[in-house]
């Protein structure tokens, strides 16, 4: 079974001053073991770690040019 992918940019909306947060618990609610979730920002996104790593992801963050990060956000298996 191929593993999943999704991709949001959120940049805009935080242009626009529209808090993305609820757009990204929606986007990652599907997403099982080994599933991605791909994030692009205008800054790093640390408060959004935490609550990632709380719901079983790890992530990978890289700049891609000012003001845009990429964050990839990997679904663990079960924690133990």
């Amino acid at each position: 079974m191929e593993n999943k992918i999704i991709e949001l940019d959120v940049r805009e909306d935080l242009k626009n001053k529209i808090e993305p947060f609820q757009k990204i618990m929606d986007a990652i609610k599907g997403l099982e073991e080994n599933d991605a979730f791909i994030l692009h920002a205008p800054f790093k996104p640390v408060p959004l770690f935490a609550v990632m790593k709380a719901k079983g992801f790890t992530h990978d963050l890289e700049e891609l040019e000012k003001k845009h990060w990429k964050v990839t956000f990997t679904k663990r298996g079960a924690q133990s």
